[in-house]
């Protein structure tokens, strides 16, 4: 059985484009807008839309996002 499901996993992952993972990007700023501006220009560059994971406000505003093509 153990055999089977591992099969299994490996044909639905074989079958999963690597090219599509996102890509993980950071920015900081001032403010809050400021990062995310950052973000959109580079989702921009790369051609993709973003999706924003994280954001730490201390001093300054750390974000992360995963870029999405």
């Amino acid at each position: 059985m153990k055999t089977i499901k591992n099969i299994a996993a490996v044909l639905v992952l074989s079958t999963v484009s690597f090219t599509s993972f996102a890509q993980s990007v950071t920015a900081t700023g001032t403010t809050l807008d400021s990062a995310e501006a950052k973000i959109a220009a580079q989702a921009q560059q790369a051609g993709a839309s973003y999706k924003i994971t994280e954001a730490n406000t201390n001093n300054v505003v750390h974000m992360t996002a995963e870029l999405i093509k």
